[in-house]
């Protein structure tokens, strides 16, 4: 004889893989702002790479142009500032000591 009755089945629950960052967001920020020797545009299209790597199911290849995207992306930011912070006081200082022409 055959019992019948409610069918019990587990479920267990993946856990979720986490994304490896791609930096796109702040890549493109550097592109537009802090572009010193195109090192955003450089920065971009590590992150445009490690972006399709992630799409690819390659998260090795993701991590290792993701890191590349962010030293990138921090040397691009250190530099843009300093120049920033350079010609904005070289600015001020060749302003305040320039003649003035009547």
């Amino acid at each position: 004889t055959t019992a019948f009755g409610p069918t019990v089945t587990t479920y267990v629950p993946q856990e979720p893989v986490p994304s490896p960052p791609d930096f796109v967001l702040w890549s493109f920020f550097n592109t537009m702002f802090c572009n010193v020797f195109c090192l955003g545009f450089i920065a971009l299209s590590y992150s445009v790479k490690a972006r399709d790597r992630k799409i690819a199911q390659d998260p090795a290849g993701a991590v290792a142009f993701g890191k590349t995207a962010k030293i990138l992306n921090i040397v691009a930011l250190c530099l843009g500032t300093i120049t920033i912070v350079v010609f904005t006081v070289l600015l001020i200082i060749f302003s305040r000591t320039s003649p003035v022409v009547n």
